[in-house]
């Protein structure tokens, strides 16, 4: 069983349906700065298994997710913390806690798609050719408003 981090006021926890619009709005903002892939509303509602939350009186102020792709790999998207919570370690935390689960289900490497490579390379991410992935991973990019113009570099970590 994973542990997640609890106290009265801030919680690290599997994503639940009442978070869901807290979630959509939160990768939003980052994807109209071009900061990250926007997500709809259904994406999230269909993937919410996948999400980690990180809560603050009753507020999701982080996200990930932990999305299997294939046999042994699995993929962090979606890694986002409000503007006023940034730099507190809640991003690590997600990402830690998105590696854990991996191990623990069997995957044996994790990548990331990203605009911000150097911030995965301090959890030992490398970088790889965005061609080394599995085919199936890219077909979600067919349906990207970046298709097939995308700058996002892809990183991958062995567990």
């Amino acid at each position: 069983m994973l542990s997640v981090h609890r106290s009265k006021f801030k919680m690290l926890r599997k994503a639940k349906i009442l978070d869901i619009k807290q979630i959509h709005s939160l990768i939003n903002q980052y994807a109209k700065k071009d900061l990250m892939l926007p997500r709809s509303m259904n994406e999230i509602y269909e993937t919410m298994r996948d999400f980690w939350v990180y809560v603050r009186n009753n507020r999701v102020i982080g996200c990930a997710a932990l999305h299997v792709s294939w046999s042994k790999l699995a993929e962090i998207k979606s890694l986002a913390v409000g503007n006023k919570y940034r730099n507190r370690g809640i991003g690590t935390q997600l990402i830690q806690v998105c590696l854990k689960e991996a191990k623990d289900i069997g995957v044996r490497q994790v990548f990331v798609l990203t605009y911000n490579p150097q911030y995965f390379r301090r959890f030992g991410f490398r970088r790889v050719k965005n061609d080394t992935l599995p085919h199936k991973i890219w077909a979600e990019c067919i349906n990207c408003p970046k298709f097939p113009n995308c700058k996002e570099v892809a990183l991958i970590k062995d567990i």
